[in-house]
């Protein structure tokens, strides 16, 4: 039997389905059944039961005979989280299912969800991409997927999001996140799940500017990385990430967000962190290519999937559906897919016309 999520209840019936095992679906595991998972996790409020999943039953195996994965280096996932090798049994009487696939996987993997679980099943993602060629935000992707009835009561849904590096957070250094959802009340039990001594989590109702701003941050990540590549500097990477946010936010606005979201955590937090960080997979990707590398080749060495490539195809294209300019968006893509030289990229976006500067 399923417990809804907002009913109230012995929180030790809570059960908590993680679908992932890359570095967030680990993290989120360990965040949920950790000694501090929740804001007090007592004895008379213990941490709630969480089953963990993964893609590739291989991985899994492994995962449930070590408790560790190469993909997150030093971090061992708790005894009590339960590795199923088998989907069914990882989502059976789970209240709150977390989806941590990567965004272009995600369609697949939830069309064998939707018939095993019920309408008072609620779902939050962790992914952060935009799915091609739908251009759906990932959880605009599930409710396609699940497709409830339009007269039930709505699915809680939601995304969990922000500057969240995973490996700093399996180190549980301090850090803050962003629960969105456009159901308050849900992103405030996410909020109380999650939240630990070392982790502030805050709610916001912008789902999409929340979704949208830790997609399109990849695709600038991948900039930040290309400028570090060819040696150009922290100036030179400080405006772009100045710009990068105004093209966020104007392609946020003309989608239905709100533009202070773009200035709050899972804005302007998210994508600093993302263009600094050594450890950000989307930066890596792009200072190899400012070094000279294929994307062919760096994607087959790397282990990891790196969301802003394919969501930069959705990104420019959606900047044409809502007729937003956003020339660093469009440079990159002309780096991925079109054969255009870092450099090259580089010296169109400085030599475009002298204009005011304009945010959002």
């Amino acid at each position: 039997m399923t417990v809804p999520l907002h009913a109230t209840q012995a929180p030790s019936r809570l059960k908590v389905a993680v679908l992932g095992i890359g570095q967030m679906g680990l993290v989120s595991a360990g965040i949920l059944a950790g000694p501090e998972s929740g804001p007090l996790a007592t004895a008379a409020a213990p941490a709630p039961k969480v089953a963990l999943w993964g893609r590739s039953a291989d991985e899994a195996g492994r995962l449930l005979q070590t408790r560790c994965s190469p993909k997150l280096v030093d971090f061992r996932l708790p005894d009590r989280v339960e590795v199923s090798l088998k989907l069914a049994t990882a989502i059976q009487g789970a209240s709150l299912i977390v989806s941590a696939i990567p965004v272009q996987f995600v369609r697949d993997v939830w069309r064998q969800v939707r018939p095993l679980i019920g309408p008072d099943v609620a779902v939050l993602s962790v992914a952060k991409g935009i799915e091609t060629p739908s251009l759906l935000r990932v959880s605009q992707v599930i409710a396609d997927v699940l497709m409830d009835d339009p007269d039930a009561k709505p699915r809680a849904i939601g995304c969990l999001s922000g500057p969240t590096i995973a490996p700093e957070l399996a180190r549980c250094l301090p850090a803050a996140m962003i629960a969105a959802s456009e159901d308050e009340a849900f992103a405030k039990r996410v909020q109380a799940l999650f939240t630990t001594s070392w982790l502030r989590v805050y709610t916001n109702t912008d789902l999409i500017g929340v979704e949208l701003a830790g997609a399109v941050k990849n695709v600038v990540a991948i900039a930040a990385g290309i400028v570090d590549g060819l040696g150009a500097g922290n100036n030179a990477k400080s405006a772009l990430l100045a710009r990068g946010l105004a093209e966020i936010s104007r392609l946020g606005v003309a989608m239905g967000a709100s533009r202070e979201t773009f200035f709050g955590i899972a804005g302007v937090g998210d994508l600093a962190t993302s263009c600094f960080s050594r450890e950000g997979r989307n930066r890596s990707c792009g200072e190899a290519l400012g070094r000279g590398m294929a994307l062919a080749d760096y994607l087959a060495k790397t282990p990891f999937v790196v969301e802003g490539v394919a969501t930069c195809k959705a990104v420019v294209a959606l900047a044409r559906v809502h007729a937003v300019e956003m020339p660093i968006c469009e440079s990159v893509h002309a780096v991925l897919f079109d054969g255009v030289d870092p450099i090259e990229a580089i010296g169109r976006l400085m030599t475009r016309d002298a204009k005011p500067e304009r945010v959002g």
